[in-house]
């Protein structure tokens, strides 16, 4: 059994059962990888994969579970290599983030500018999506770690480090009428206008749909849902509707033409979490970015909740 085997197996999985697929993104041959194949399955004596002549149509059972092995078994070899690489290279690799737009755009730039003067050999990726999409990649392996609030609590797989607390507020252009209240916001204040807000808003249990929900009132028009803070604040400027948006996503020298109104009286704060697999191994330099990003997560700080019993609660 060899682990290229291995990786070619799950390959062929994560692509649909498609052995062309797999064969393009490995770089390989189709013919090769169906051979490997063939020749893990002799070896074990079962079919990993059900075939309706040469088309791979579904996975056995017992292939299922030799799956789940071996996805198990690659993830431990890299995490041997990564251990190989921390004694022999300390301050060189790579690190792959994956976050929201509002995150990268308004919280990341300053720690990532500091961390790359640090660590001028490491390679860093950064890799943007909605909360369930970036959650996906820590999942898949595609990411080290995740720095996300909405949805990431949907995955229980996933370990979570608390880092800082965040609320929202409204944005409207020049002359709009809710600048003249003279008194706090309400959400029927809000409720009066279409608005334009975040595509997880009203989905789930977010913050946002919670507040509506406990000021009595339905859920708001809706005139347009984004993923990007700077596409929201672009159709409130145009006259859409009202904007309702991370707080700290507001620059008043770059966001000329638009008033922020503080709404954080009407929600319930969030918690921006990094989430990151329970089996990673993390590299030194990976430790000192989460410091950054959160000055209280020290390495045994972080050690602690990643080796923490399941059910223990480490909530800011």
């Amino acid at each position: 059994m060899k682990l290229q085997q291995l990786r070619y197996t799950l390959e062929v999985y994560k692509h649909n059962l498609n052995v062309s697929e797999a064969a393009e993104a490995l770089f390989t041959s189709q013919p090769g990888i169906s051979k490997q194949i063939r020749l893990l399955e002799d070896e074990l004596g079962i079919q990993i994969f059900i075939r309706n002549g040469k088309r791979v149509v579904a996975v056995s059972e017992p292939g299922k579970q030799v799956l789940q092995i071996a996805e198990r078994i690659l993830r431990d070899a890299q995490n041997i290599k990564k251990i190989g690489a921390e004694f022999s290279e300390q301050d060189a690799g790579s690190l792959t983030i994956a976050t929201t737009h509002t995150q990268a755009r308004y919280v990341l730039p300053q720690i990532i500018s500091e961390f790359v003067t640090r660590f001028p050999k490491v390679q860093l990726s950064i890799k943007q999506g909605p909360p369930n999409a970036i959650c996906d990649m820590v999942m898949e392996g595609d990411a080290d770690f995740a720095i996300a609030t909405e949805e990431i609590d949907d995955y229980p797989e996933l370990s979570k480090l608390p880092c800082y607390q965040w609320n929202r507020s409204v944005v409207v252009p020049d002359g709009h009428p809710l600048l003249d209240l003279g008194r706090p916001l309400r959400i029927a204040d809000i409720a009066q206008y279409p608005l334009v807000t975040y595509e997880f808003a009203f989905t789930g249990q977010s913050q946002i749909a919670r507040g509506f929900i406990r000021a009595g009132s339905p859920p708001p028009h809706v005139a347009l849902s984004a993923v990007d803070t700077d596409v929201i604040k672009t159709y409130v400027r145009l006259g859409l509707g009202v904007g309702l948006i991370a707080s700290m996503a507001f620059v008043p020298e770059e966001d000329s033409g638009l008033h922020l109104i503080d709404a954080e009286h009407l929600f319930e704060p969030s918690t921006t979490q990094i989430a990151l697999r329970q089996d990673s191994y993390l590299r030194g330099f990976a430790y000192d970015f989460i410091q950054l990003f959160e000055p209280t997560l020290t390495r045994e700080r972080i050690s602690q909740i990643l080796y923490a019993p399941i059910n223990e609660d480490f909530s800011i």
